[in-house]
């Protein structure tokens, strides 16, 4: 791949610059990105990951650590005090800009596999650099983003590696996002959700790394960022694959999570809520984060159980 065409070397450059060092490859050095040799033989040295690894000897830059069939640098600023040969240290390997393995024990936001909303730091032609914890920010090449990315905006990444270079990068786009299609999922399924982006109407969310589907604003009331995880669940899987999700479980077990979420509220306000059958939804929502109408299922359950009294002009109070 020529020098132009490639987005790690590109980057290195960009980076230089911004930090107002020299280049430190020679300028008749190849432009192809090459694994470094013993990554490339050896399976057991694996990049992206945490990895408790033993201290096999001490050095002027840090201590180096068993690594697969070779050793790995951790730099002395990462090294905690009183370290000693054969003590085992719990760190992250990755890459530096010259390709050799490092570690770390800063912990980024996430591992080689994972989906996680990283902010964008900054921009550059042939790619867009996320913060993701490490001092060495990560890079999603112009080829993997799935739309226009600007500084400050956060966005759902995969962190992923290139196995011919050994290198992180990360990726938006949909195809390495969600892989699969609501096929089989069913209404009240529980879902493991991560909120993708935030548009007027709702919230898109992927479900179990697999698919998309819808939380509406109108029946979420919680306030979600891209990047949360929350467990939904299944309200409906349209004749077109579109699913549409809810946060409460569908049917009478939701009133029973309402119920004891109005319990705790009424803890934790000294056993009294000025809320009641003729307050406004806003209200409502504010106090105990869930419509008027399941506030009042909620209510009424608790009154039926003995749990509450019921006040025209005090609201709702725990029964001594």
């Amino acid at each position: 791949m020529s020098e132009e065409t490639t987005p790690w070397k590109q980057a290195e450059k960009f980076l230089r610059k911004s930090q107002n060092r020299p280049s430190l490859r020679q300028p008749q050095s190849s432009s192809s990105r090459q694994s470094h040799p013993f990554l490339a033989k050896d399976p057991d040295a694996v990049v992206g990951q945490f990895q408790a690894l033993t201290v096999k000897n001490l050095s002027d830059y840090g201590v180096y650590l068993s690594f697969g069939q070779d050793r790995v640098l951790l730099p002395n600023k990462y090294v905690p005090e009183n370290t000693a040969v054969g003590q085992t240290i719990r760190v992250f390997v990755y890459t530096d800009s010259e390709d050799r393995p490092v570690a770390t024990t800063l912990a980024p936001a996430g591992v080689v596999g994972d989906v996680v909303g990283l902010k964008v730091k900054d921009t550059a032609p042939f790619g867009i650099f996320m913060d993701w914890g490490l001092e060495k920010d990560l890079l999603v090449p112009r080829s993997e983003q799935e739309g226009r990315m600007e500084p400050g905006e956060t966005h759902l990444v995969r962190i992923c590696l290139d196995e011919s270079t050994h290198r992180i990068y990360g990726s938006t786009l949909m195809s390495n996002l969600a892989s699969g299609d609501a096929g089989e999922l069913s209404y009240g399924e529980a879902v493991e959700l991560i909120i993708h982006s935030i548009s007027p109407i709702g919230y898109t969310a992927l479900i179990n790394k697999t698919c998309l589907g819808m939380l509406y604003k109108n029946e979420t009331f919680e306030d979600l960022s891209i990047g949360d995880r929350c467990r939904g669940y299944v309200l409906r899987v349209r004749e077109d694959g579109k699913v549409d999700l809810t946060l409460k479980q569908p049917g009478y077990a939701s009133v029973e999570a309402s119920a004891q979420k109005i319990i705790q509220v009424l803890e934790a306000g000294g056993g009294v809520s000025p809320c009641h059958d003729k307050s406004r939804p806003e209200e409502i929502q504010a106090a105990f984060a869930m419509s008027k109408k399941e506030f009042k299922r909620a209510v009424g359950s608790l009154y039926k159980q003995g749990r509450i009294t019921l006040h025209k002009t005090d609201g709702i109070r725990l029964k001594s």
